[in-house]
């Protein structure tokens, strides 16, 4: 078992009622919102448009003659559209392949499903391995100030502003590793590993919950990741190898 760092650390967690998309700790996700957003302003633009017009029709008995057969028309509420969905394909399939980009990892993590707990392996350093398991904190162990459901035994930590690869597998049924403050969600599937590249931005501990239904403990296997600087993480490795 590992022996956790007590950093202070900005811990990433949803606000009550919040409707907004966490805040980012990655570029990619940085990405992400940026393209919801300018999406959202579209759909908005349209959907004004749109009352706007049917506020007009229904309080006012207006008829043009030549709205039938008009080819004019007809051209611009066809051309339109496509020209709409054109600005959002592009920079929606730019980001699709970006998610998927292959980059050098400096650090490679290997993560496996468990019914009911995820188990983590560090195993790029030579001649040393290490690996662990970690569960949910039972509510009668927590401390002031923590998350009910999704606070754990052992972390997994990593280096801020450092490539990371995360490859991701299941030892039993499928299950599925989220963590929404990076952008991440990935399938662990039993007997097949699932790579997934990513960099934090800033330190802070980031929450996310398995995504895949997998039996009757499906919502207690949370995981946390505490990004931090490079002296700590190097002060971590030295004390659990």
């Amino acid at each position: 078992m590992t022996t956790m760092l007590h950093t202070h650390l900005f811990s990433d967690m949803p606000e009550s009622k919040q409707l907004n998309f966490q805040d980012p700790a990655s570029p990619m996700m940085e990405q992400i919102i940026m393209l919801h957003d300018y999406t959202m302003f579209i759909l908005m633009t349209i959907l004004t448009f749109i009352m706007w017009m049917l506020m007009k029709t229904t309080t006012r008995m207006m008829y043009w003659r030549n709205m039938n057969e008009n080819t004019k028309l007809e051209m611009m509420w066809t051309m339109l559209p496509a020209i709409m969905l054109t600005t959002i394909a592009y920079p929606s399939l730019k980001l699709l392949y970006a998610t998927d980009e292959s980059m050098e990892p400096e650090l490679t993590i290997k993560s496996m499903g468990n019914q009911w707990y995820w188990s983590y392996e560090y195993s790029d350093y030579e001649n040393k391995k290490m690996e662990f398991a970690s569960y949910m904190m039972p509510t009668e162990e927590l401390k002031m100030g923590d998350n009910r459901l999704l606070e754990v035994d052992n972390r997994l930590m990593i280096p801020m502003n450092t490539n990371m690869r995360m490859l991701i597998t299941a030892a039993d049924v499928l299950h599925s590793f989220t963590m929404p403050s990076l952008g991440m969600k990935a399938d662990a599937m039993p007997g097949r590993l699932n790579q997934v590249n990513f960099l934090t931005s800033r330190p802070g501990m980031f929450y996310g919950q398995c995504s895949e239904l997998c039996g009757t403990n499906h919502s207690f296997m949370p995981m946390v990741m505490e990004s931090t600087n490079l002296k700590n993480y190097s002060y971590f490795i030295h004390t659990e190898t």
